[in-house]
């Protein structure tokens, strides 16, 4: 048995504990990682990364099959599924050195290829070896929760961690779950040539604003895909290239293939919490506003914190623990100013508060401000005016935006800027954005805001006749 001591040892290499353990070894912690399964996490090898190569070979063969808006030929693209395959697997292989074993090694951290067990409050076991940590950090993310569905356990199903090792695409994808997840890869193999049917228990999109998720949803109905919504999966039976999900109502949907979207779990059965005095909620350990556990010696950060279960929230969450594990300074999470995108085409992104919770929690000192994507050149010139900026404003602050449009996930990352700083919309109206381009759109939405305030506005009027009248 081997012992070792650390200052940190951080349980999980996802994208958290991968920041944490390159941001602690640098400022010269002693720190150990484990990581039992692959370096990278759900992130690199089955989440954010491949799902968003998919999309861009889905997005290049429905450019092929819609250019003549444009006055190219429409064509008929040749898809070769295995071979977008193959563009995802590049795709990771390129990203991984950078979150590879030897990478963290030459930072100078100790990298043990094991999972990790509480023994004590202050004691892990990797494998054969016994370590005492001074502080520990729980990054172990979180797996594809797959719903107790009689039947399910009797016929081949995909999730978010099998789809990839798929080499022939499906005739007919049938996808249980309509959050982000399920939506995005709904698109990408539609546009990639399978018949695609979303079975939804509830409404598709149904954590966004419904206003900006109809956006979405009626442009994939447009391109083909069947969404079925109060659609509460009761059965599933079949066999492979021949599966049905019969729904609470009696209808049956029928599919060469299905894939389970429902949400995410946390990873926690390995941990033994117990024995480190740690407790846990339905949703993942629980956690202060600092991601200290109830064990005060040990942080958990990211999925398994049972919060927004998103790779920039781990991130974020390295950086508070390293500020409160590492210099003993005082640091909290916030949630405003998180973001969060859904990749369809047009994307749908959020920031704050949707329009509903702003109402409930503000009443009438809310003001919510619209901008459509019809009315931006750049959009024009692209073809990309589906889509709406919505603003929601109190006091001359932003407290949510909901965008739904063409590069919905790049324009929130103002607001995102605006809203963690405490920023007004005088601050984003007095930017001054390059023309033509799609983030003009932010510009204007502030714009928006104030146009009733100058342009409607008598004793405006009335004061620049009086000013008029005395000017030389």
């Amino acid at each position: 048995m081997n012992t070792l001591k650390t200052d940190l040892l951080i349980i999980g290499a996802g994208s958290g504990g991968l920041s944490v353990a390159a941001g602690a070894a640098q400022m010269g912690a002693d720190v150990t990682l484990l990581e039992g399964h692959k370096m990278g996490g759900d992130c690199l090898n089955y989440g954010c990364v491949p799902s968003k190569a998919l999309i861009a070979s889905a997005k290049s063969a429905y450019v092929m099959s819609h250019a003549a808006r444009y006055g190219v030929a429409n064509m008929v693209p040749e898809v070769d599924y295995a071979a977008a395959k193959d563009h995802v697997a590049d795709v990771i292989a390129t990203i991984e050195p950078v979150d590879s074993q030897e990478r963290f090694e030459g930072l100078g951290v100790r990298v043990i290829r094991e999972y990790g067990t509480f023994i004590s409050e202050t004691e892990v076991q990797a494998g054969d070896t016994r370590i005492k940590a001074r502080r520990i950090v729980i990054a172990t993310g979180s797996s594809p929760f797959v719903p107790p569905i009689p039947g399910l356990d009797q016929v081949p199903y995909l999730t978010n961690e099998t789809l990839w090792d798929l080499r022939d695409r499906p005739d007919h994808l049938l996808v249980i779950g309509g959050g982000p997840i399920g939506m995005e890869m709904a698109q990408a193999h539609r546009r990639l040539g399978s018949k695609v049917t979303v079975i939804e228990g509830a409404k598709a999109l149904g954590k966004d604003d419904p206003e900006m998720a109809e956006v979405v949803l009626e442009a994939l109905r447009g391109e083909g895909i069947d969404i079925a919504e109060e659609a509460l999966a009761k059965k599933v039976r079949g066999q492979a290239g021949a599966i049905e999900v019969e729904v609470q109502d009696g209808r049956v949907f029928k599919g060469s293939h299905l894939l389970v979207a429902v949400g995410r779990r946390a990873n926690m059965d390995k941990l033994n919490l117990e024995a480190a005095g740690i407790e846990t909620t339905k949703t993942g350990i629980k956690v202060d506003d600092s991601l200290k556990t109830t064990n005060k010696r040990v942080y958990a950060i990211g999925d398994v914190a049972g919060g927004l279960q998103f790779t920039h929230v781990a991130g974020y969450h390295a950086g508070i623990v390293i500020r409160s594990a590492l210099f003993g300074l005082p640091a909290k999470t916030k949630t405003a100013h998180i973001p969060w995108a859904t990749y369809t085409q047009p994307e749908l992104s959020q920031v704050g508060m949707t329009e509903a919770l702003a109402r409930k929690e503000h009443g009438p000192r809310l003001e919510v401000v619209r901008f459509h994507y019809s009315h931006n050149d750049r959009a024009i010139a692209e073809r990309k005016t589906r889509g709406l900026i919505k603003v929601m404003v109190v006091k001359g602050k932003p407290v949510g935006v909901s965008i739904a449009g063409y590069q919905a996930g790049e324009l929130i990352n103002l607001w995102s800027l605006v809203i963690a700083n405490g920023l007004k919309m005088s601050h984003v109206s007095n930017m001054v954005a390059p023309y033509p381009t799609i983030g003009e759109l932010n510009k204007r939405a502030a714009g928006a805001y104030f146009s009733p305030r100058l342009f409607e506005n008598d004793t405006v009027k009335k004061v620049v006749r009086l000013v008029q009248r005395w000017l030389p």
